[in-house]
């Protein structure tokens, strides 16, 4: 069993000291989190329930006779998102002390792969949860690396409002929400003026972006997925006439800038500065590149190991955490850690096991797989996330956990289940030895007389396909049992047209989904998702 350690000293570099100076009792609260898990999670329990005490739901549950956690588990049933949409929906509209007693101060619009955007409610008290968890997370990341405070700090995010809701509420992203709320003096660390990230088409928000970051030193890059990083690198080489032109001449008006309105324009040229333009267009190379920061756990791994060769450098990547629109659950607080220190501080936390046993974080066991449930200040009451996680150690009493994908998406013809975590480690596998990586790829299961897995891919040639069953094989059991015994069928590859993910990205983008958090479609488990791929494409 591995065991970690949260290393919080006052000693180290200077930018550290400064913020463990001004962390003290956060720190203090967290590390006696670790040793006392039961207490600390009762004790945020109850400051929630404060807040749900004479709502629409709490009289509903009769939550006024709810005393501890065992009253609220008996009172609260588990619920997804259609099942707590009653009250979510009467919130959009405007009412207020449905979910919670708090002011309601926008709403989060989130998504996955699939379905319409879900709207989640923001609290004063949950995002000050999650602006706790994310200090803890940078006062470490520093602590490691004081590089990352000598430049400026590119973080790719989704506009922090674009619409309003039925009654009166803006609604945004989180990554936007918590962009804009960070303190004055790390704002201005930041190389992207902030109305950049509300541009629309995708392509002129990206070129746009990109023009302000390479007048910058950069760094440190952070965003959500690698693939988001992937699509800068190769958006970089792209544009490098257009982007050279902008650089040398102090313009913005190349590329897709050309579609900039005059407003728009008017109010970003007083930003943009003139550079001379660059002869190697890697990022390592541009840059004073420190770190990269991203989700690495579940599918991102395979887009993780993609990043050395298109930043042109062996740039360290350091795991941001588990993290979701909903909350903050587990920081990790150092470059070996094989996960993130469960946030006991921030939400109530219960654990589905494989047996559909509910478990609290005190009760995990190491090497085992739970489904997580949260209880949050914003009104999400034992709310199923259908997030899988692993328990890969412990810090103090406390588990450290890595995502591992999401419940229920996996494709399955006989038993295998074989998830998105296994197709992607296997896809890494079969093209680690080759000099060219693929840009994206899809998987889906046919089910044949003999059943077998399609795999649209763009780039790459026909072996991949042989290449990509050996390595499931090495990493799925079940897989290869029935596929020695002729159960499942050798797995075949379709090859995708250029710019076929790019074209997925912008699509869901389009249709209403935050850029930051557009996941790539790694499986596609039924005949919707497959088309949705199949449009890109076609270009359709």
């Amino acid at each position: 069993m591995h065991r970690y350690t949260a290393e919080f000293s006052r000693d180290g570099n200077g930018p550290y000291r400064l913020l463990r100076g001004f962390g003290d009792p956060l720190v203090g609260r967290f590390v006696k989190s670790l040793s006392e898990p039961e207490s600390s999670q009762r004790e945020r329990f109850l400051r929630i329930l404060s807040g749900v005490k004479g709502t629409e739901f709490g009289q509903e549950h009769k939550l006024n006779n709810v005393k501890s956690l065992e009253d609220f588990r008996a009172a609260v049933p588990i619920r997804d998102h259609h099942g707590l949409l009653p009250w979510l929906k009467r919130t959009a509209e405007g009412h207020r002390s449905v979910l919670t007693q708090e002011r309601v101060s926008m709403l989060l619009e989130t998504s996955g792969t699939t379905g319409t955007p879900k709207h989640l409610p923001v609290t004063k008290s949950w995002a000050k949860s999650v602006s706790e968890a994310q200090s803890l997370w940078v006062m470490a990341m520093v602590r490691d690396c004081e590089a990352i405070t000598k430049g400026k700090a590119l973080t790719v995010v989704s506009a922090a409002q674009h619409s309003i809701s039925p009654g009166g509420i803006p609604i945004g992203s989180n990554t936007g929400r918590m962009h804009q709320s960070q303190p004055w003096w790390l704002r201005l660390r930041y190389p992207i003026p902030s109305s950049v990230f509300s541009l629309s088409p995708p392509e002129l928000r990206q070129y746009v972006l990109l023009r302000f970051a390479l007048q910058s030193q950069i760094s440190s890059i952070t965003t959500a997925n690698p693939s988001t990083i992937l699509l800068l690198c190769r958006r970089l080489k792209e544009w490098r006439e257009e982007l050279s032109q902008d650089l040398a001449d102090g313009t913005l008006r190349c590329g897709p800038a050309k579609y900039l309105s005059q407003s728009q324009r008017r109010r970003l040229q007083w930003w943009v500065r003139k550079r001379t333009p660059p002869t190697d267009w890697a990022p390592a190379a541009l840059w004073p590149l420190a770190q990269v920061n991203c989700w690495m756990g579940g599918p991102a791994s395979y887009f993780v190991d993609l990043l050395p060769n298109a930043l042109g450098g062996d740039i360290p990547i350091r795991e941001v955490g588990v993290t979701a629109s909903e909350g903050y659950f587990a920081i990790p607080l150092g470059w070996d850690w094989g996960g993130g220190v469960l946030w006991a501080e921030g939400h109530v936390l219960e654990f589905i096991d494989a047996d559909e046993n509910v478990r609290w974080c005190w009760e995990l066991e190491y090497g085992k797989q739970y489904r997580m449930v949260i209880t949050t200040e914003a009104g999400l009451y034992r709310y199923d996330l259908k997030d899988v996680i692993e328990v890969v150690g412990f810090c103090e009493r406390m588990p450290v956990i890595r995502f591992v994908g999401k419940a229920g998406r996996y494709l399955n013809s006989t038993g295998e289940k074989v998830t998105e975590q296994q197709v992607a480690l296997a896809f890494r596998d079969a093209t680690r030895q080759r000099s060219v990586s693929p840009v994206g790829f899809t998987a889906r299961m046919i089910m044949a007389e003999i059943p077998y897995i399609e795999l649209l891919v763009e780039g790459g040639d026909g072996s991949l396909a042989s290449d990509f069953d050996e390595a499931l094989k090495n990493i799925n059991l079940e897989y290869r049992d029935k596929r020695s015994s002729f159960r499942i069928g050798s797995p075949t590859l379709r090859r995708a047209s250029a710019g076929t993910f790019l074209r997925f990205r912008e699509q869901r983008a389009a249709s209403g989904a935050p850029e930051g958090q557009i996941k790539d479609p790694i499986i596609a488990i039924n005949e919707n998702e497959w088309n949705r791929v199949l449009l890109a494409d076609k270009g359709i």
